[in-house]
């Protein structure tokens, strides 16, 4: 398996209040675990900006232009954007990036230079709606880059997985009446942002929720997982697998009640790298999204990626 990584220090520059969850320290965490000699072969590169217009790929111009106002001119100056949602001077180049870093993740996997791509960027982008920016996020990247996918290397079916612990509503919103991109999530509920039911299916059936109740762990995650994503994917047959891999449902996590290991992650991550050599010529594309706890989030993404390199 050839497997790239992309990064950029623009990432860490996204800065939120003191004590915010969502912070540049969860990206240092990861590179520290990514120095283990297991990583060795893996290529990582400088994820590029991308231009604003791959924003409309997903959302309104009135959403882009929203979100722009909102950013500070200053340094150090921080705005906030929603409850919980705040933009410093460097977030929208951040932004920006994490949505270059996905779109060439796309390309990577569709011209054969990789298998498979993770981007390791901030800030998250699944919570993202249509028109609002909420749950940390601003622009919905996994659903630009489902569009960037279809619109220039003509897939035809792509399913996007998410198994952060916090349902993915903003993918959920853009995807409701498409039947060309199948949804699936995992996820705790009740929680933030209250999204998520069963019977929450979008207009074609193709969105798939799997919620569980707080305190559940390994046995299941991996029952909800097999049943109802897992099966929804083989069906779909899809051309392309992206995964919203959020890290929060790790039993350290302390935004959520969900008690999964390191190994549930390795363990998802292969289950849907065979499906992928099924239908989709191996392609997986895996941007980060959540996952607070940095010893947690390390151990985690590290397995992740490694699965992704192992094959």
């Amino acid at each position: 398996m050839t497997t790239r990584l992309y990064e950029n220090t623009v990432f860490l520059e996204h800065i939120t209040p003191p004590g915010h969850p969502e912070r540049p320290d969860r990206l240092r965490s990861l590179n520290l675990a990514l120095e283990h000699p297991n990583f060795t072969a893996l290529k990582r590169i400088e994820a590029k900006v991308a231009n604003e217009d791959a924003v409309l790929l997903a959302h309104p111009e009135s959403h882009l232009f929203g979100v722009m106002r909102q950013i500070p001119e200053e340094e150090g100056e921080i705005n906030q954007l929603e409850a919980d949602t705040y933009a410093s001077s460097k977030s929208l180049q951040a932004a920006l990036t994490a949505i270059g870093g996905a779109m060439a993740a796309v390309d990577d996997v569709f011209t054969g230079v990789a298998d498979n791509v993770f981007v390791a960027s901030r800030p998250p982008g699944h919570h993202a709606e249509k028109d609002k920016a909420m749950g940390f996020c601003f622009f919905n990247t996994i659903a630009i880059a489902a569009r960037h996918a279809q619109k220039v290397h003509g897939a035809e079916r792509v399913a996007i997985v998410d198994w952060d612990v916090h349902h993915g509503n903003g993918t959920q919103d853009i995807f409701w009446d498409d039947p060309s991109v199948l949804f699936c999530s995992t996820h705790q509920m009740p929680l933030y942002p209250g999204t998520g039911a069963k019977d929450e299916t979008g207009v074609h059936n193709n969105i798939v929720n799997a919620p569980l109740s707080p305190n559940v762990g390994s046995d299941h995650f991996r029952e909800a997982f097999k049943s109802r994503v897992l099966s929804a994917v083989k069906d779909f047959s899809p051309d392309l697998i992206l995964i919203s891999a959020g890290f929060d449902a790790h039993h350290r996590d302390p935004l959520a009640q969900i008690n999964l290991v390191g190994d549930d992650f390795d363990w998802a991550t292969a289950r849907l790298m065979e499906l992928a050599d099924r239908s989709a010529g191996n392609r997986v594309v895996s941007l980060l999204e959540g996952g607070y706890d940095l010893e947690g989030l390390a151990e985690s993404a590290g397995l992740h990626i490694l699965r992704l390199m192992k094959g």
